[in-house]
């Protein structure tokens, strides 16, 4: 991971992309922390799912939001999320290719912080957006390290 400061990046800089495949035990896994109720719910089970009209068992929203955080504070090591807003357009399924990506859409400094702002996204195999939002970051400034 390379580390990045405030000048090293422009604006149109690509963040990403990651390629994940988000497994029936990650979605498991992450029910098991996230909830107190571990009966089987649309994020678990088949037959709840196709119950509530779904396709399938869907990935929960908020295991959506720390995939796109994820992939920011993957990015470079001293990025500090300040902000993040997403938007679910499309379920999320289990056990198919996605990709997470972002780029840098605007760079200031307010207030002696230096700030950029990326609009962030999830999208299927097929380019369909599956979320979408904007994050606001922060980079130190100085030279790379």
């Amino acid at each position: 991971m390379k580390r990045l400061r405030y000048e090293d990046v422009e604006i149109g800089d690509d963040i990403g992309p990651v390629n994940r495949i988000v497994t029936n035990e990650q979605v498991r896994q992450f029910v098991g922390i996230w909830r107190s109720d571990q009966s089987a719910s649309r994020f678990t089970d088949d037959e709840v799912a196709k119950r509530e009209g779904l396709p399938g068992p869907i990935v929960p929203g908020p295991m959506n939001v720390a995939l796109v955080a994820q992939l920011i504070t993957g990015w470079t090591p001293d990025v500090r999320i300040k902000k993040l807003d997403v938007v679910f357009r499309q379920l999320v399924r289990h056990d198919v290719p996605i990709r997470i990506a972002g780029v840098v859409t605007d760079k200031d400094v307010a207030d002696g912080e230096p700030r950029l702002e990326c609009d962030v996204f999830m999208e299927d195999e097929h380019g369909s957006r599956l979320v979408i939002g904007k994050a606001s970051v922060t980079l130190p400034m100085g030279s790379s390290a």
